[in-house]
């Protein structure tokens, strides 16, 4: 039987597969999103796609036959692609929304699903919460439709479809490829064995820039890695890297929408210092002029760019439920989040790890300049920047108890300095963000899709970054299993 622990965090539902990801659960999220899109305005087709990980496809199959059972076509993808690519399918189709099955970032043991509106960016807060009521309704006892998926092919109301085209013609027009192609660059892909492998080579094969991958052939269990692109988890990238025999390193999460960057000296980038440099190339390099919306995990130094620039830019809560729409409703040129996933103008409003890292490429291209060098003359810019997050595992059940005397902790005695420095400003509507000054801030956030807490620290230089986090997890009394991102 289905349980009813089905709720959605920062993008999708997500659960440990065989416990509470189960194919029961799966049809019960597809009847409520079968059921939510029978209340829209206007008919049309489901694009669902999935990732590399374990039997996604007939995860898929799963969704495709249950909304088929209610009615409703779907193009499902032919083979595991990026969440982006099956994002663009839904705009590129005019289709009424997409449901991905990827768990993105997560280890390997999670699974789970994203729903995309027609407009291929993630489902808004208020749409959201619609899909949960659904799910609450089919919990309570509304019937899950299903049809056996063999008789939805041959009915026509499932049709397989290769995402690669549409997608790469998109790509296309967003950058200039063939300048790349013609570059001589040489980039190496880093696919963690996601949904992104192959994506870079094919999009850059034909002229004199190579791209040799690694981890791109299908490994549901992540080869033991955990798919998300920070140094943890990028040793053997960072290893090739140091060679000298590369310009640029791009790794790529599970389903490919956050990017992790290394320069040709195999020196990681940190997410916020890529964010910094993304916005910096669009402004300097294309001349894009327009408002900005990054997380309020994200760095200052966007805002000074903002400045710099006449760009205006707008702090909101983590995910892209919130930065998606907002782009919408600015025409935002560009929006990023620490995590790794950046969108930009022109696209769809969602993160794109095979986007984001192509931008470097152009970048390298269009300046005629090692990436090293550029990161020097851009932080002579905005000024010295150094940044780290501390991950903190908990056991599952443990969980809840640790969010809530979190909660209680900072509503009840809120803090007004960090070791010995004041608390200047202070945000609590995602997670708690204290400023210490304008220059330095540390946030705690509880994950909404994994048993972790997330500590956050950016300053001015590496040493007054590791002691503001041990000065905040003091205030915090943080007990879990640590790590570094």
């Amino acid at each position: 039987m289905a349980t009813p622990e089905i709720s959605f965090g920062t993008d999708g539902w997500r659960g440990i597969v065989a416990d509470d990801f189960t194919y029961a659960n799966v049809r019960v999220v597809s009847q409520a999103v079968a059921q939510y899109l029978e209340l829209q305005p206007r008919d049309g087709r489901v694009v669902v796609g999935h990732d590399t990980r374990y039997c996604g496809e007939l995860f898929a199959e799963e969704v495709a036959r249950v909304l088929a059972a209610n009615g409703r076509p779907v193009l499902l993808l032919d083979r595991p692609a990026p969440t982006q690519a099956a994002a663009w399918m839904v705009v590129d189709s005019k289709a009424l929304g997409g449901v991905v099955v990827t768990a993105s970032h997560n280890p390997p043991e999670f699974n789970g699903l994203k729903y995309k509106p027609d407009y291929g960016g993630s489902a808004s807060p208020d749409i959201v919460a619609r899909l949960e009521d659904e799910v609450h309704r089919v919990l309570a006892g509304d019937l899950v439709r299903q049809v056996p998926f063999e008789e939805a092919v041959a009915s026509g109301l499932v049709e397989k479809v290769d995402p690669r085209p549409a997608y790469g013609a998109q790509i296309g027009r967003l950058i200039d490829l063939p300048k790349i192609r013609s570059a001589g660059l040489r980039v190496l892909h880093d696919a963690m064995y996601g949904a992104g492998a192959g994506y870079v080579r094919e999009l850059l094969q034909g002229g004199t820039t190579r791209v040799e991958q690694l981890h791109c052939e299908r490994n549901p269990g992540f080869g033991g890695m955990h798919p998300e692109p920070i140094p943890a988890n990028l040793s053997q990238s960072s290893e090739l890297l140091r060679s000298g025999e590369f310009d640029l390193g791009i790794a790529n999460d599970g389903d490919a929408d956050r990017v992790g960057v290394f320069d040709g000296t195999g020196d990681f980038i940190d997410q916020l210092e890529v964010a910094t440099l993304l916005l910096w190339h669009l402004c300097e390099n294309r001349g894009w002029r327009g408002p900005v919306v990054r997380s309020i995990t994200m760095t200052r130094r966007l805002d000074i760019l903002g400045a710099r620039y006449s760009c205006p830019v707008e702090e909101l809560p983590v995910g892209f439920k919130y930065l998606g729409p907002r782009m919408r409703e600015l025409d935002a040129i560009f929006g990023g989040e620490e995590s790794g996933g950046f969108a930009f103008r022109g696209h769809i409003p969602e993160r794109d790890g095979i986007l984001s890292g192509l931008m470097f490429a152009e970048m390298v291209v269009m300046t005629g300049r090692p990436l090293a060098e550029i990161r020097q003359q851009v932080a002579a810019l905005v000024g010295p920047h150094a940044y780290a997050r501390r991950d903190h595992r908990f056991q599952r059940d443990a969980y809840p108890a640790v969010r809530e005397r979190l909660v209680h902790r900072m509503k009840s005695e809120p803090l007004v300095s960090v070791g010995q420095e004041r608390v200047t400003a202070e945000r609590s509507d995602d997670g708690y963000k204290y400023w210490l000054g304008e220059d330095s801030w540390v946030l705690v956030r509880m994950s909404g899709t994994e048993p972790l807490m997330r500590v956050y620290c950016e300053s001015t230089d590496p040493a007054r970054v590791q002691r503001l986090l041990d000065d905040f997890e003091a205030e915090l009394g943080v007990i879990g299993d640590p790590g570094v991102g």
